[in-house]
């Protein structure tokens, strides 16, 4: 029985030959090849600066430092996501708190968001950072949030880990227009992958600075950045407390080559949706819902059950595609439910939003190189499932 796997990377021999020619140059890390990656997908993204670093978690971490979050500040995003887009807040030593869900999309909800704002203001704990997350590829609403953002006086980090080489409002993901900062992942399940790897994107001047400086431990060579000149040409100094979080050669020439492939991969997600879509129409599910402001990644193609019109429970359905070959998965469980959350107060009915969306989410396979016959087959072991 054929495993067909809910995510997986797409390597070419292209990607190969790009690979192989940087272990047989000169350089390893801190290349030429890494600051070219950062030329092409800034490019891309019509953004001023990109700094590639080893994964979208130590990403999210430079970004918030970049912007100072630390002790006693709070850093506020989606319980739907994976747990790097809050833990990233504590690493800073900040306070982490969510907001529900929207019904739709599964992303952010602005109008809950706007509700807990008036609260805070009024409890004087307002967020210094908003990480709104772009699950499976579809952008929060960028728009609602920038509003708040001005009127509250917070910043913006997109989290677009599931987002690259999709839109909003015509602008690609990844411009900043209505965020501080954007960050990608390059993971394997990724659209583009660089093994492990991740970016950060912004149009400020200082925060690139800034961000640049920690994903090295804090170091510079540049002259105008150190407290006095330069011993001699060897000379360096560690003006922050930075980190080891940078991009190899290696993993950069893998995501240039990737890069070529971005827009066809894309197109290609978005084809087998409209599959998906026209042949789970008269499922017992709720489909993927696309706002008309966005064109998704479509990292993910999520599906919620309709558990009072089956006879199978959430975990027996999920079960019983796993058992025939179908490597469905469920993104995310709820971050406020991990035992490492609720030892600081919180409790699974704090957003109920995303407790419906748990109970009944399950993500079916969804990646560039699945055939069509491999989606009949997903789409035939679904239906015999619901409606045994």
């Amino acid at each position: 029985m054929q495993h067909i796997p809910y995510g997986r990377q797409d390597i070419t021999s292209a990607d190969i030959d790009a690979v192989v020619a940087v272990l047989q140059s000169d350089f390893l890390t801190q290349g030429p090849i890494v600051p070219k990656f950062e030329e092409t997908v800034a490019g891309y993204c019509n953004v001023k600066h990109a700094l590639a670093v080893n994964s979208a978690t130590s990403a999210l971490h430079i970004a918030c430092l970049a912007l100072g979050l630390g002790p006693g500040d709070w850093l506020w995003t989606t319980p739907i996501t994976f747990v790097a887009s809050a833990n990233c807040g504590l690493y800073c030593g900040a306070k982490v708190d969510f907001v529900d869900i929207d019904s739709r999309t599964y992303n952010l909800c602005p109008q809950a968001l706007a509700s807990k704002l008036e609260q805070a203001e009024r409890e004087g704990r307002l967020p210094k950072v908003l990480v709104p997350v772009h699950l499976c590829g579809q952008p929060c609403d960028m728009q609602a949030i920038q509003v708040l953002a001005q009127k509250y006086g917070f910043k913006v980090i997109e989290d677009a880990s599931h987002a690259i080489g999709g839109k909003y409002k015509n602008g690609p993901i990844g411009d900043c227009s209505y965020s501080d900062i954007t960050v990608f992942s390059f993971h394997p399940v990724k659209i583009i992958t660089t093994a492990e790897g991740g970016m950060a994107m912004t149009n400020s001047d200082e925060l690139a600075h800034k961000m640049a400086l920690l994903r090295s431990h804090g170091i510079t060579r540049d002259p105008a950045h150190m407290t006095h000149e330069p011993d001699g040409p060897w000379y360096y100094q560690q003006i922050d407390l930075g980190y080891n979080y940078r991009m190899t050669e290696l993993q950069a020439a893998l995501g240039l080559s990737q890069m070529t492939r971005l827009d066809s991969y894309v197109a290609r997600r978005h084809n087998l949706a409209r599959r998906y879509d026209a042949l789970l129409a008269d499922l017992p599910i709720n489909l993927p819902w696309q706002h008309p402001d966005s064109y998704s990644g479509l990292h993910l193609y999520v599906v919620r059950l309709k558990l009072d019109q089956i006879t199978k429970t959430h975990r027996q359905v999920f079960e019983a595609l796993r058992e025939q070959g179908i490597g469905v998965n469920l993104h995310y469980i709820p971050v406020h439910t991990q035992p490492h959350y609720q030892r600081m107060g919180f409790k699974p009915s704090d957003f109920p939003e995303s407790q419906s969306y748990y109970a009944q989410a399950i993500s079916l396979p969804m990646y560039q190189t699945l055939t069509e016959e491999q989606q009949d087959r997903v789409v035939a072991v679904l239906k015999v499932v619901l409606q045994a």
